[in-house]
């Protein structure tokens, strides 16, 4: 929000809650109170274009939960986007559309959405992304693109980091497989860089990864974003195979006797903290003209109390 109002653009914003209300507002946005149930077209016939960031992201939740938001969500704001009149649909991916418990090095978007994934949330983003671009309808004056980020992460982060000084405090916390996975990244400004270039630019019907320059292992990049809060991370670690096995198990209790809470670990945290996962941004920066502005130094600097 806040780089789009520096942009000089209005921005009309969905909130579900008084509390999101005055945070939204208080960021330069007009809100307008409704959710992906209730969206209507009269709410954004103002708008030019929709970013669409909304999406159930736990790795445990009800069942049928992911498909109802991730999914269903996304045809029902590309239905409401459509109908106003906006130009551009934007929907924010993510690399999970296309997982299914594999390693990815130097990954493109020319690797096939996963609408069999064993992770549920991995095949709502698969399904999610196919509408959007199966909506794609230039002739109609009605373009969508995807953008993937992958692993985002900077100042205001409310899941990576949180989770992590949660679980050390109570004594949870161990790497898997020494935290030696490779993963790529995306600052939360180099995303919203990304978003305002996808306003104008990029090819409608197409999916392009949002990537950082750097790339890390979880172990440098966790251990470095503790260290912003004064957190330091044990060096306890677990193979990936007992992990997972650990996982399974706390699944098959949790679903045998209705637990609704998530259990401690699960076989997609498991899959996200030891496979490899990087990817390639050429297409971005060919078609969009996109090039990270925040550095791996500079974002964990902005990240310090």
């Amino acid at each position: 929000i806040r780089a789009l109002r520096r942009a000089g653009q209005d921005v009309v914003a969905m909130s579900r809650r008084f509390e999101t209300d005055a945070w939204l507002e208080g960021r330069g946005a007009e809100v307008v109170r409704c959710d992906l149930d209730n969206l209507e077209a009269t709410q954004i016939n103002r708008c030019e274009a929709f970013v669409h960031c909304a999406a159930f992201v736990q790795a445990w939740g009800p069942p049928g939960i992911w498909e109802k938001v991730n999914v269903v969500g996304t045809q029902r704001a590309l239905t409401a986007a459509r109908e106003a009149g906006v130009r551009r649909f934007i929907h924010i991916s993510s690399e999970a559309a296309t997982i299914d418990d594999q390693d990815v090095l130097d990954g493109d978007e020319r690797a096939p959405l996963a609408f069999q994934s064993r992770f549920p949330y991995c095949r709502s983003k698969a399904f999610a992304e196919r509408a959007v671009r199966a909506a794609n309808a230039p002739e109609e004056n009605f373009e969508t693109i995807v953008l993937r980020p992958r692993f985002v992460w900077g100042d205001g982060d409310q899941t990576i980091l949180p989770t992590l000084i949660q679980m050390v405090d109570a004594k949870r916390f161990a790497w898997i497989d020494g935290g030696q996975a490779r993963t790529s990244t995306t600052h939360v400004d180099n995303l919203a860089g990304a978003i305002l270039l996808a306003l104008e630019k990029g090819a409608a019907g197409e999916a392009y990864y949002i990537l950082d320059a750097e790339q890390s292992t979880m172990r440098d990049m966790l251990t470095a974003m503790a260290a912003t809060r004064g957190v330091e991370l044990p060096s306890n670690s677990i193979p990936g195979w007992l992990a997972n096995a650990v996982a399974a198990g706390y699944e098959m209790v949790w679903r045998a006797f209705g637990v609704r809470t998530a259990p401690p670990l699960t076989k997609h945290a498991v899959m996200v903290m030891r496979r490899h996962c990087t990817l390639r941004g050429d297409r971005a920066a060919a078609d969009l003209g996109y090039s990270p502005s925040v550095s791996r130094a500079e974002g964990l600097a902005g990240m310090l109390f």
